[in-house]
Formats: structure tokens, C-alpha cells, sequence
């Protein structure tokens, strides 16, 4: 199944968020959704022990490996695109990993306002930028 280029939030191009572990719905290291990605995992964010147990209290464990869902288990420190209502709720809780704009898919913003993004945002404001900084 070919998936289209996408767009950032920012409204460059689509950077890969990691392709180790290798993220995205589709497992091609972008933050890419499409019609069977229900949870719309399109929010590329770096992962702190403070989400990962978070998300763990919420039921959806992160850290487990699961290699039978091609899933390798996260460590503070991976990058994995996250579920943009999962991310928002994060937001909300003040446990909110931070996220890279230019590897978090434009389909973030049917969920989370750009503002929020960037207030939580490791990389620059460029859309182009192509090498995400940690503050």
C-alpha cells in the first residue's frame, strides 16, 4: 500500500520521527495516518518516564516489547509517534512528552492547536528544519 507524502504541522515536509525503534502506523519511521489508523498516530514525540508510566496507569503500556505487534517496547529517550487524543490528554494531565513539528503530521491539528505543539515543542520553528534540537 503506498502511502502519500504528508505535511508537518508546520507545513513542510513530513520528517521521519525514528526509525529506531522504526514508528508509525505504517512502520516506515514517519508519523504518517491513513483509513485503518484508528488512533490517528500522528504526533512524534521524544519519551519521558514520567509518559511511559502515564500512558502505562492508562492501559496502554509502551514499555513492554510486543514482537507478535512488531512492537519493540520504549525507553525514555525513543522518539514514537503517538496517538494525537492520547498526546492531548497528556497535555492536560502535565505529563505531556515533547514533540518534534517537523516529524508530527499536519493531521495533529484535528486534535491538538499548533500553540500547544509548539509550547511542547524539542526543534525549531522551521518548517524545513530537518535536524530537531533538544533545548
Amino acid at each position: 500500500m503506498k502511502v502519500q507524502q504528508s505535511q508537518n504541522v508546520l507545513g513542510g515536509v513530513l520528517r521521519a520521527c525514528s526509525t529506531d525503534p522504526e514508528t508509525g502506523f505504517y512502520r516506515d519511521g514517519h508519523c504518517r495516518t491513513g483509513p485503518r489508523d484508528a488512533g490517528s498516530h500522528v504526533v512524534c514525540a521524544r519519551m519521558t518516564e514520567a509518559f511511559l508510566e502515564y500512558t502505562k496507569r492508562q492501559g496502554n503500556d509502551l514499555m513492554t516489547p510486543r514482537p507478535e505487534m512488531d512492537f519493540p517496547g520504549l525507553e525514555p529517550g525513543d522518539r514514537w509517534c503517538l496517538c494525537a487524543a492520547r498526546w492531548r490528554e497528556a497535555v492536560e494531565d502535565g505529563v505531556a512528552p515533547p514533540v518534534v513539528l517537523a516529524a508530527t503530521s499536519e493531521a495533529a491539528l484535528q486534535a491538538v492547536d499548533l500553540e500547544t505543539l509548539k509550547a511542547h515543542a524539542i526543534d525549531a520553528s522551521s518548517p524545513d528544519d530537518t535536524t530537531p534540537q533538544d533545548p
